[in-house]
């Protein structure tokens, strides 16, 4: 689906500091193309390159995960990626910890690239 209202819903819940990091970066996701849809996967909004995912987000207890789907292969010279699998990596934010904001940025661009040229 294009735009996901059942996400917007998702994205406004509490604890407000953390889902307000996560609105934020989910927006970032979905502003990548004119063919980013969306869905609830594994109970976190999900974009995707039509219906090939690329990122999420999702809300723990005390921190905000900013993931990718093929975030293994993506460029991360600031080392802001976590993870040990095969395909899977994800980025911790926590509130009041600084993030490099550009370099989040490159790999949610990088991210939505690597699966778009894979379609």
């Amino acid at each position: 689906m294009k735009h996901d209202p059942d996400i917007d819903d998702w994205l406004s819940g509490e604890p407000t500091e953390l889902y307000t990091m996560a609105r934020t970066w989910f927006s970032q996701l979905r502003s990548c193309g004119e063919d980013v849809n969306e869905l609830m996967h594994d109970g976190c909004p999900t974009a995707c390159v039509k219906d090939a995912a690329f990122g999420y987000v999702n809300v723990f207890t005390a921190h905000v995960n900013v993931g990718f789907f093929l975030g293994a292969t993506l460029s991360d010279p600031s080392g802001l990626l976590e993870g040990t699998g095969k395909r899977m990596r994800h980025i911790k934010l926590k509130p009041g910890k600084e993030i490099d904001a550009e370099a989040l940025g490159r790999l949610i661009r990088e991210a939505y690239v690597a699966v778009k040229s894979k379609l």
